[in-house]
């Protein structure tokens, strides 16, 4: 930590930054326990009763991407320390961390990375102006004057800043608008999965946290959507107490900053990441002390859950109907005046976007298919089957293939709506939609995949299995159809709630809120740890609205322009036989399907990452501006160097060095010094040497014209309409804004009422019994004819790389491996280390 850092952290500060942390962790732990035991009700109860939906027509894959790369390249960063720029080799795991390294030879050589970052939290900016203005409104009344010279020189025109309003930022630039566009596709998917950082799989703790971090806004009288609700527990927690610290700190600690604007704009950062940091430390010692606790407490309260769950339901049905008939009036009379003339526009205004994207998932994956169809016509043989099935394996991980799909829901307003339902911002919609469109892309391929598989071994020649493709080609459109619609409605309902049930939360506090302690006596003590009066009360609030939004999803249903099944469709299993298939072993088709070579000793093996999106390559030999590629090659060297200080630089320190260097470069061929550095060199597993393999996307000929799917009428799947499922129609849950699954409390049962029990948006009231798992009730889309091809989309060659230095997908604090493969436990956070040190950062 620097000395002006310190200066301003002192002991004092430090101890009163620990004590605020710890009351807010205090009061957060109190709703966690609390939470805790509900969630486990609804765990034990739907275990019990729990009948799911229709079953969904796609497999879904069981492991994703297990030891891959999902891209690969190199960039220049910024170094703070020395205020210069250097080529840094970036590596993104399959967790969606980005991994620094000092240049691609250290990267093969399996020496330790610069820095792991996660990114959940961040945002891409693309322009010095954009970042600029954050910047300026980070520390208000420091703004530099005109003719100054701003916080950063980028040495190009193509920068991208990864911006935190905490932690520490990032300043990377490229050399060509091609470059920026992929890097900035790379760099969102990273931010979005990382954003999505608690497990879907987790049935207690999940709920349990989103539902006690809701519980303790509310209590701070913060009723909408929250930005920082992203990233791992821990993360999330660190938000909530710096949301609170910061600006306490920015009062004290802004007046006392001495320099020019941009030397104090500059500290602010570093002391903002820094107190982030402390927070950090602080919130996962003491959140993994309360979930243990709670852990510890499990076994008793299940027990306790099992042996009197009748009595518990009864208790909880009685409670809501006394609280039902105190507030459901007050309810209805303001969804009636202030909900209910709003609902159809902010429908229209989610379901446009998102259905392009939905439409968007279905025509790339259309063509790519089409496209290996035909490309095998031509080329012939399983060996080219094989390397096209191991590209589109992974289509949805490959971020340029699957940015047009994303970018559709760039065009989500909610304009005026967003200010009378206090909804801070439509990211939490965008981001939902955007990590379903790749979740439905996945299940897509995997169940082609899987198809495909089982007929490979009845094929008598190329034109039978050109043929085949195409016949698995529409029946998975066909489900893909089905399953797409049902997540969108779903959506759609989690998306109202989580805009509309703040908002009536929020109304109704005055005249309610304050009367929902008489209720407590009505539970009884042994019960008093399942059934909770605020959360009973929020269901409550959910019913008077839910029967509004559930029957504006159905009139949207009906309207063919929105491409959704109408809900009296009911689509029945298929095919009977095809989950079981989902079930085996996953394909490796390189193994299965052509020949390999012989396993590497045992004394030698190591796991190698395998490149799954194929990016221009760099030029054979040393990359341009890359320091000490000369010194990794020399025996004995396990740890980048630096160049000897009296030999000529070979990489350009200060912005004018830069731009010298780019402007001879520029003299040369344009084409070339273009490609030079274009990212993602693929490294295979030969020792020390390197391999570049350039893949080219097959060209379709113009002679050989699609097949597209079946038409709309062909009533393949329209089996004998079914009236729908009890239940099927109720939301698993409004967990929109968090990818946490839904709690599972069943709602009191009202007669008549088609309602789900709770919610578990962000905001709202607790969630239905379902689990997070999107199952579906109907969909059909028509189908369309699919879309050119996205400018620059890129096939995928394999490559490989070293599966250790990784960041961790359980924290935030960085994971640096000592050079030789083996990964090192975790390091103490700190601020920054020398320029040549590892730095470990969020």
């Amino acid at each position: 930590m620097g000395d002006v850092v310190s200066t301003h952290l002192d002991e004092g500060r430090r101890q009163h930054i620990a004590e605020k942390t710890g009351k807010v962790l205090g009061e957060f732990c109190r709703c966690y326990k609390e939470q805790y035991g509900v969630a486990l009700f609804n765990s034990v109860r739907y275990e019990i009763e729990g009948n799911g939906g229709p079953q969904a027509q796609l497999l879904h894959r069981k492991v994703p991407l297990e030891d891959h790369v999902i891209y690969s390249g190199n960039l220049f960063q910024y170094i703070e320390e020395n205020k210069k720029w250097r080529n840094r080799f970036c590596v993104v795991p399959h967790n969606y961390g980005l991994v620094l390294y000092e240049n691609k030879l250290a990267y093969e050589r399996d020496l330790s990375p610069r820095v792991l970052v996660n990114s959940a939290g961040y945002k891409i900016l693309t322009s010095v102006d954009q970042y600029l203005e954050l910047v300026n409104n980070s520390l208000p009344g420091v703004t530099p004057k005109s003719g100054q010279s701003p916080i950063l020189k980028c040495p190009t025109d193509f920068p991208l800043i990864l911006w935190h309003p905490y932690a520490r930022h990032y300043y990377f630039c490229v050399m060509t608008g091609k470059e920026q566009e992929k890097w900035r596709a790379v760099f969102q998917d990273c931010v979005r999965h990382c954003n999505n950082g608690i497990s879907e799989d987790s049935k207690v703790e999940a709920p349990a946290f989103t539902d006690a971090v809701r519980m303790y806004r509310q209590s701070k009288e913060q009723y909408g959507t929250w930005d920082m609700l992203c990233g791992n527990e821990t993360q999330v927690l660190s938000n909530l107490v710096m949301e609170e610290l910061l600006p306490e700190l920015r009062t004290t600690i802004g007046p006392r900053l001495k320099g020019k604007a941009q030397e104090r704009q500059r500290t602010w950062i570093q002391i903002s990441d820094a107190v982030y940091r402390m927070v950090y430390e602080q919130t996962k010692a003491q959140y993994d002390a309360a979930t243990a606790k709670c852990e510890q407490e499990r076994p008793q309260m299940e027990s306790t859950i099992r042996t009197d769950m009748d009595q518990i339901i009864t208790s909880k049905e009685h409670l809501a109907s006394k609280i039902r008939a105190f507030v459901l009036p007050k309810a209805e009379i303001c969804v009636r005046n202030h909900v209910q003339p709003y609902i159809s526009s902010i429908l229209e205004a989610l379901m446009t976007p998102t259905s392009q994207g939905f439409a968007e998932v279905r025509e790339v994956f259309f063509k790519e298919v089409t496209d290996m169809n035909m490309n095998i016509v031509n080329e012939g043989g399983l060996e080219k089957l094989v390397e096209y099935m191991e590209k589109l394996s992974h289509l949805a991980f490959h971020p340029v293939k699957m940015q047009s799909c994303y970018e559709k829901m760039d065009q989500l307003k909610l304009e005026g709506l967003q200010q009378r339902f206090d909804v801070s911002s439509t990211s939490v919609f965008k981001q939902r939609a955007q990590i379903h469109m790749r979740q439905q892309m996945d299940d897509a391929v995997y169940t082609f995949e899987t198809l495909l598989h089982q007929e490979l071994g009845k094929l008598q020649g190329k034109d039978d299995l050109c043929k085949s493709i195409q016949r698995i080609l529409e029946r998975v459109l066909k489900k893909y159809d089905y399953d797409s619609s049902t997540v969108r409605k779903k959506f759609f309902r989690e998306a109202l709630l989580q805009i509309t049930i703040p908002f009536l939360l929020k109304k109704l506090a005055p005249t309610c809120k304050g009367e929902l302690a008489k209720f407590q006596e009505l539970i009884f003590e042994d019960f008093a740890s399942f059934i909770l009066v605020e959360n009973t009360y929020e269901e409550v609030v959910l019913q008077s609205v839910m029967k509004d939004i559930m029957q504006a999803v159905k009139e949207a249903a009906v309207q063919r322009k929105h491409n959704l099944y109408r809900d009296s469709m009911v689509m029945h299993n298929s095919d009977p036989n095809l989950h079981l298939l989902g079930e085996g072993i996953p394909i490796d088709w390189g193994e299965e399907y052509s020949g390999q070579p012989e396993a590497e000793p045992d004394t030698d093996k190591r796991r190698r990452a395998k490149q799954v999106v194929s990016v221009i390559q760099d030029d054979e030999g040393v990359l341009p501006y890359e320091v000490g590629a000369e010194a990794l090659l020399q025996p004995g060297s396990p740890e980048p160097r630096e160049p000897d200080p009296g030999a000529p630089p070979s990489s350009p320190d200060g912005v004018e060095e830069i731009r010298e260097a780019l402007a001879k470069e520029s003299l040369g061929d344009g084409v070339e010094a273009e490609e030079r550095l274009m990212n993602g060199t693929d490294a295979t597993q030969k020792s020390g040497a390197t391999e570049e393999v350039a893949v080219a996307a097959g060209s379709v000929p113009g002679d050989v014209p699609p097949q597209g799917p079946a038409s709309e009428g062909d009533g393949v799947h329209r089996a004998t309409p079914a009236s729908p499922t009890p239940g099927a129609e109720v939301p698993s849950g409004a967990g929109v804004q968090r990818a946490a699954p839904a709690s599972s409390m069943p709602a009191s049962p009202v007669p008549g009422a088609d309602v789900p029990s709770e919610s578990r948006v962000q905001h709202a009231a607790p969630a239905s019994p379902k689990p997070r798992a999107d199952v579906p009730s109907e969909a059909k889309v028509p189908h369309d004819t699919p879309a050119s091809p996205a400018p620059g989309a890129e096939t995928s060659s394999p490559s490989a790389g070293p599966a250790c230095h990784q960041p961790s997908d359980k924290e935030t604090g960085e994971e640096v491996a000592p050079p030789g493969g083996e990964c090192s436990p975790p390091q103490p956070m700190s601020t920054t280390e020398s320029g040549e040190g590892v730095q470990t950062e969020f």
